[in-house]
């Protein structure tokens, strides 16, 4: 067989591999699977309607980016969060985010209050129907849009990179909604604050809000990764009965 008769079917392994990467690049990164899931081959291919073989070259591509670990005889999971890689993250964003409201305060122009005051109210409707993946993309919009709000480049640009090295660990934590109300509701004071010309109490409720995200993420992920812990000990029992 020539290589020209090979490579529609190539190609299609290739497309299908690309398109199965994204969705469970999705998956991981809004927290449909946790950090230290185990990832099921056979489930998934049954869920995409795919082969194991596209489905293996997606999992290499998200070993290579670390989304994703895989060891022999164990098989593929969910790569596990840095915490303490993860909490000096933050730490730098609540800074970055009591600067932004300093500058905020000088510089905001009504109309950028008038769009951030839009994907709010669009965020609210997500959080009342609960549609928690579309409120948590508005929730880290509106962040990055009132940051940008501030007119300093570097500014915006630092705190994009960090807000997507903490995407994934905020994400996991979105999938356990008892925040949820707390950070509308925090959500509702920024905006206030925003829209009021005579408040000054933009940065610390910009500060405030970050560390009770932070403490809350962290919180979350530390629960999950004990019940990870809890099983693996317990597939690699079954591995050594089963062996």
């Amino acid at each position: 067989m020539n290589q020209t008769t090979k490579s529609p079917l190539l190609l299609r392994t290739r497309g299908m591999a690309a398109e199965i990467t994204a969705r469970l690049r999705g998956m991981i990164d809004e927290g449909e699977l946790p950090p230290g899931a185990r990832i099921d081959e056979k489930e998934l291919s049954t869920a995409f309607d795919v082969s194991k073989t596209p489905l293996r070259e997606a999992l290499k591509v998200l070993v290579s980016e670390g989304r994703v670990t895989h060891r022999q005889y164990i098989g593929y999971r969910v790569a596990e969060i840095d915490l303490d890689d993860l909490a000096a993250t933050f730490e730098l964003l609540h800074g970055l985010e009591a600067m932004a409201g300093e500058l905020l305060q000088k510089r905001v122009t009504n109309a950028e209050i008038a769009s951030i005051a839009a994907k709010h109210r669009r965020m609210v409707e997500c959080h009342d129907a609960g549609k928690r993946v579309e409120y948590f993309k508005l929730n880290q919009q509106i962040h990055q849009m009132i940051v940008d709000a501030a007119d300093n480049p570097v500014l915006g640009g630092v705190y994009s990179t960090l807000m997507a090295k903490v995407h994934r660990a905020r994400g996991a934590a979105n999938a356990d909604t008892l925040r949820w109300a707390e950070s509308a509701s925090e959500h509702e004071a920024i905006l206030a604050a925003l829209e009021d010309p005579a408040h000054e109490g933009l940065p610390k409720i910009l500060r405030e809000h970050s560390e009770n995200t932070a403490r809350e993420v962290l919180a979350v992920l530390m629960r999950a990764k004990g019940d990870a812990s809890g099983a693996r000990m317990a597939d690699l029992t079954r591995e050594e009965a089963s062996g």
